[in-house]
C-alpha cells in the first residue's frame, strides 16, 4: 500500500491531509507544502521500549549558573541535555546576558562553548573585556555552518553550548537562505536532538518580530525544554527576564537585571526599585502590588487625564494591555457613572514593567479616577483587585504574598477586593500583614464613593 502524501505549514508546522492555499492553524497563506512520500521498499521501524507510569525516574539535577536572577527564572539552575530559547528585541543585551551566565557557567567547572554567528570572535572578546570577563575559560568560536558546529560538539562533547543566534545558522543540504522558515526549523531540530542525545545543554538566541514574538516557526518553541523573553524600555536602565514555559520549573517567573557599565547587575528587590522614583502624594499615581511567578512585585501605575482638544479621544497604553484599559473605561461609565468620553487618557506603568495579570484592574481604575477628580489617593496603600463586567470586584490570588511584600517595604494600607472567610481567620490568627489597615469593597461604584464621594469628583477627599 502506497502511503499517502502528507503537506506541511512551513510558518506553523501543522499537517493538512491536501494543499490549501491559506493554513487553517496561523493563517498564513501560500505556506503549505507537500512532503516527500516514502517509496516502496522503506524498511519497518524498530519496536520500541515501554515504561510503566509508576516508574519515577530521578529528577535530572540542575546545574545554577550563580547568577541568582536567572537561575531563577530556570528554575534553579541549567539542566543537562536541556534547550533553553531566549527572544528579545535588538540591543536589550541578550548577547550580553549569555555572555556573562556562560562565563559564569565555565568558572562553575561546565565546559562551556560560545558560538557568535552574528559577530566576530574579536567582538566578543572585547566585550568580554569591558565586563571583567577575559580570564573565564570559556571557549569562543565565530561560525554559520551548523555541520561544522554539530561536528565540533560531537568532537568536544561540552556541557554547555550558546548558539547566537539561531536565524544566523544554515544547513548547506537545504536551498533556502538562512533565517528562513526551513532553515530555522531544521537547525534547531538538529540543534535539540544533538542536546538529548549527548547530554549536552544548549541555549540558542532568537530574534524577534514588530510584535514581540520570536521570529521563525512556533514549531521551534514547541521543541525547546524553556522559552524565555528578554524586555525592557530603551528608555530604562532596567531589564525583566521572563519564562513563559519552562519543563523544569514555573512558568511566569521573572529576573530582573540593571544594565550599567560594567554589564548586567542582579536587582534583588525589584519593589524597591520601581518604587525608588514614585512622587508623594500625586493624582493619578496609585502603587499596585502584583506577583511575577513566584515573587510579588510593587510598581507604580500612573494615569492622566485631559481634554482631548481635536475632539476625538486618544488612549495610549505602556505596559498594560490596551484592551483592558478599554474595558476599565466602560465599566466605570456605566456601572460608577463616570464618563471619559472626550477625553484623553494616557496610563503608564513607571519603570518599564509590563503587566498582564487581570489583577491591576482596580489599581488602574482608581488611578484613572484619581487624576479625572484631581484627588491623589494615600501614597502608603497599595491596591490590587479584579473587575467584571458588571463593577464587581474579585478576589485575586496569592493576595498573602501581595500584602507581605506591601508590609515589608512600609506600607500601611491597602484597597482589596472583599476575601473569603478563610482568609479573614488567617489574619485573626495572626499573618504577615501585621496592623495593615486592609479596606475591602464588593464592588466598583462603593470603592469610588468611599474615597472620591457619591459624584466621584472628590466630595470625600482622601
Amino acid at each position: 500500500m502506497v502511503a499517502q502524501p502528507a503537506f506541511h505549514c512551513t510558518a506553523c508546522g501543522a499537517a493538512h491531509a491536501k494543499w490549501a492555499g491559506r493554513c487553517d492553524e496561523c493563517g498564513a497563506w501560500n505556506a503549505i507544502t507537500e512532503d516527500d512520500a516514502p517509496g516502496p521498499g522503506v524498511p519497518r521501524g524498530r519496536v520500541i521500549a515501554l515504561s510503566d507510569l509508576g516508574a519515577l525516574p530521578e529528577l535530572p539535577p540542575q546545574v545554577p549558573s550563580g547568577v541568582a536572577e536567572l537561575d531563577r527564572v530556570l528554575g534553579g539552575g541549567l539542566v543537562a541535555g536541556s534547550a533553553v530559547l531566549l527572544g528579545g528585541d535588538p540591543g536589550i543585551g541578550k548577547s550580553t546576558l549569555l555572555l556573562q551566565a556562560a562565563a559564569r557557567f565555565a568558572r562553575g567547572g561546565l565546559a562551556t562553548i560560545y558560538v557568535t554567528g552574528e559577530e566576530s570572535a574579536a567582538q566578543v572578546q572585547m566585550r568580554a573585556s569591558r565586563l571583567n570577563l577575559g580570564a573565564s575559560p570559556l571557549r569562543l568560536a565565530a561560525e554559520t555552518s551548523l555541520r561544522d558546529i554539530l561536528a565540533t560538539i560531537e568532537a568536544e562533547a561540552p556541557d554547555l553550548v550558546v548558539i547566537d543566534s539561531i536565524q544566523t545558522m544554515w544547513l548547506d543540504s537545504l536551498d533556502s537562505a538562512p533565517g528562513s522558515v526551513t532553515q530555522v526549523r531544521a537547525a534547531a531540530h538538529e540543534l535539540t536532538t544533538l542536546a538529548k542525545r549527548k547530554g549536552t545543554a544548549v541555549i540558542l538566541v532568537g530574534h524577534v518580530t514588530k510584535d514581540g514574538s520570536i521570529a521563525g516557526p512556533r514549531t521551534v518553541e514547541h521543541m525547546v525544554d524553556t522559552v524565555l523573553y528578554f524586555e525592557g524600555d530603551p528608555g530604562h536602565q532596567f531589564r525583566i527576564l521572563r519564562a513563559v514555559k519552562n519543563r523544569f520549573g514555573p512558568s511566569g517567573e521573572i529576573g530582573v537585571f540593571e544594565m550599567t557599565g560594567r554589564g548586567l547587575v542582579e536587582v534583588k528587590n525589584p519593589s524597591s526599585l520601581f518604587l525608588s522614583e514614585r512622587a508623594r502624594r500625586t493624582p493619578g499615581a496609585v502603587v499596585f502590588a502584583g506577583v511575577e511567578g513566584t515573587r510579588a512585585v510593587l510598581c507604580e501605575i500612573q494615569a492622566l487625564v485631559a481634554a482631548a482638544p481635536s475632539g476625538q479621544a486618544r488612549r495610549s497604553v505602556v505596559g498594560w494591555d490596551g484592551g483592558r484599559l478599554a474595558m476599565i473605561l466602560a465599566v466605570l461609565d456605566a456601572r460608577a457613572g463616570l464618563g471619559f468620553a472626550g477625553m484623553d487618557v494616557y496610563l503608564n506603568v513607571a519603570g518599564g514593567l509590563r503587566i498582564g495579570e487581570p489583577a491591576a484592574d482596580l489599581a488602574v481604575a482608581l488611578a484613572l479616577v484619581s487624576a479625572q477628580s484631581g484627588v491623589a489617593l494615600d501614597p502608603e496603600c497599595v491596591i490590587f483587585g479584579e473587575i467584571g463586567l458588571s463593577g464587581a470586584l474579585r478576589p485575586v490570588a496569592q493576595t498573602e504574598i501581595r500584602l507581605k511584600e506591601a508590609r515589608k517595604l512600609g506600607f500601611t494600607g491597602a484597597i482589596l477586593p472583599v476575601r473569603p472567610q478563610r482568609a479573614r481567620r488567617r489574619d485573626a490568627d495572626g499573618d504577615d500583614t501585621g496592623d495593615m489597615a486592609l479596606r475591602e469593597f464588593a464592588d466598583l461604584p462603593a470603592v469610588v464613593t468611599a474615597l472620591f464621594g457619591p459624584d466621584g469628583q472628590g466630595s470625600n477627599r482622601v
